[in-house]
């Protein structure tokens, strides 16, 4: 019996984290395995995993599709060595980068011979925005290419959008992929039992563009032996990076520097995602929006094991500089600290 193997994949934003934490709860995901994989320099997905343990691997930082499918044939050989070990090893769910096309990644899962010897693709789960999607699928050739080639397509933040977009939204990715139902998640809730035992991956019943896409790759692989970075898969403009604080940081003054980039700058922002240590809190502090929306702070339970306990933000913006965000955070951050202190000094 092969293991079987789900990929979740969606643009950046789009609620991926928070679905696999919930799905990780349930009894029937017990003996999972996850990987993960991020875009930039700094991993942060996979401390933001609640359950996060020998099997919860994070990728090398890189895009699946471009530089790292090495990383995720090894990955799998090794949780594959675990299980013959006697490690319970059930299912294998992939979660990629939200910048991720799905195909080389697809085209990897069912062309490796070592990796078939013991997985089997049981199907792609793609998460849509619903606030942001149109003008995601507008944009994005990425976004396009998830929704086209995913086995079920699962509708995140309905409830913050208005019910005649959302079935618009619905009606368009009906006709990008005649074949995946459309189904619908608040906070990150929907029964496993809908996202699991697809039977695996066919570009059968698509729109001809996905079967075009999985032989451009089977091409592309061949020639670089799924090593080979390709510059123009993603657009240039588009950049990854990281910020770590050692002190602990003002509250304040990270809140009002965030409304202000979703203000000014919303449309450049891909992804915000954040781990805090805030001053006054003994529990870190995760933050993450997406463009003009940004979500309430989540206090998490603990730290995660290991965890050195400084602030960790990741960026993925487009046409905006890292030293234009950058110094606006750390002004904004400045002035917190010195209001604090002068109301400290008044109220001597």
């Amino acid at each position: 019996m092969k293991i079987p193997v789900t990929v979740l994949t969606g643009f950046l934003g789009a609620g991926k984290t928070t679905l696999l934490n919930r799905l990780l709860k349930a009894p029937e995901m017990a003996g999972t395995a996850v990987l993960i994989n991020e875009f930039g320099e700094i991993g942060l997905d996979h401390l933001l995993v609640e359950r996060l343990d020998e099997d919860t691997v994070l990728l090398n930082a890189g895009c699946l599709c471009c530089t790292v499918r090495g990383d995720l044939v090894r990955a799998l050989r090794d949780l594959a060595a675990r299980a013959q070990d006697g490690r319970v090893l059930t299912r294998v769910v992939v979660e990629t980068t939200g910048l991720a096309d799905p195909a080389p990644i697809l085209q990897t899962l069912m062309s490796d011979p070592v990796v078939l010897s013991v997985y089997a693709l049981d199907g792609v789960v793609t998460l849509v925005d619903a606030v942001a999607g149109q003008a995601t699928l507008d944009t994005q050739a990425e976004a396009v290419k998830q929704a086209a080639m995913a086995d079920r397509i699962v509708l995140t933040k309905t409830d913050l959008s208005d019910p005649a977009d959302v079935a618009a939204l619905e009606a368009r990715l009906a006709g990008l992929n005649p074949v995946a139902p459309v189904l619908r998640a608040v906070a990150g809730a929907i029964a496993p039992a809908t996202l699991l035992g697809l039977g695996g991956f066919t570009a059968e019943g698509r729109i001809p563009e996905v079967a075009t896409w999985l032989t451009a790759e089977a091409a592309r692989g061949h020639h670089h032996h799924h090593h080979h970075h390709d510059p123009n898969r993603h657009d240039a403009a588009i950049h990854a990076f990281g910020l770590v604080f050692d002190e602990p940081l003002p509250w304040q003054g990270v809140a009002t520097w965030l409304e202000m980039l979703a203000v000014t700058r919303g449309d450049s922002v891909l992804r915000v995602k954040g781990l805090l240590n805030l001053e006054g809190k003994d529990r870190p502090v995760a933050i993450h929006g997406v463009q003009h929306v940004f979500h309430p702070p989540a206090m998490l339970a603990t730290w995660p094991p290991g965890h050195d306990r400084r602030s960790r933000i990741t960026f993925v913006l487009r046409n905006l500089p890292r030293e234009v965000v950058e110094a606006g955070l750390v002004s904004f951050v400045t002035s917190a600290r010195e209001a604090a202190e002068t109301g400290r000094e008044s109220g001597r």
